[in-house]
């Protein structure tokens, strides 16, 4: 249950921001750590407290690291958490949390289930370790197979561009799929919801200065 949970989302970018809107949902009570100013006016305007980690470490329930950093989540903060804080990483592999330094002989792991381990301090005190600090979201649970469905269309129609494509396109390099197989991808899915797309009249496409059938965004728009 996670209503009334103290948490705190490591980072507010777009995991973390998903995470944060998914756990006010919840009626957690949220709170934002952040180095990007800009990232964190977003989240003081959306509702949340930004804070620094260890003015609240001691009194938190949840603790989740969004960030893509390594070391966000330190031997120090654990060692103040409360006796039953959850942690747990949603970021990048598994360096945000400092796993390592609770692997000491004055520490003790017990393995409650599958991806869930205790780690307990001389004192008593227990923390919850999900997943040993790689990505829960991959670890711990399952993704809807509509989603899959969406990922999977967009990888076989750029394996397909990279087949068809004349030598010397394309080096090795990382490149963005084109807005218009994006857009593709997402209108091959729109009929499981009955969506019916508003289509621009002539004038409004020339006034946008767009072509009807799309690209409807810029390759640098981020939706």
């Amino acid at each position: 249950m996670f209503g009334g949970k103290q948490v705190v989302v490591c980072g507010y970018g777009e995991v973390g921001k998903g995470c944060a809107e998914a756990l006010k949902g919840m009626g957690a009570v949220c709170m934002i750590t952040e180095i990007d100013p800009i990232c964190a006016l977003q989240a003081c305007m959306d509702g949340f407290r930004v804070v620094k980690l260890n003015e609240v470490v001691r009194n938190v329930d949840i603790i989740i690291t969004c960030t893509g950093n390594k070391n966000v989540v330190t031997r120090e903060h654990m060692d103040k958490m409360r006796n039953g804080c959850i942690v747990c990483n949603m970021g990048h592999s598994n360096t945000e949390i400092d796993v390592n330094s609770l692997r000491t002989a004055d520490l003790t792991w017990e393995r409650v289930r599958s991806q869930v381990d205790h780690i307990m301090w001389p004192d008593g005190k227990r923390l919850i370790l999900l997943a040993e600090g790689r990505l829960v979201n991959l670890s711990c649970s399952s993704i809807p197979s509509f989603v899959v469905s969406i990922t999977a269309a967009t990888q076989a129609l750029a394996l397909i561009e990279l087949f068809n494509a004349p030598g010397g396109r394309y080096k090795q390099d990382v490149y963005l799929l084109p807005k218009k197989m994006d857009e593709y991808v997402a209108s091959l899915h729109l009929p499981s919801f009955d969506a019916h797309l508003t289509e621009l009249s002539d004038e409004q496409a020339k006034y946008l200065g767009l072509n009807k059938a799309g690209p409807f965004k810029p390759n640098y728009y981020r939706y």
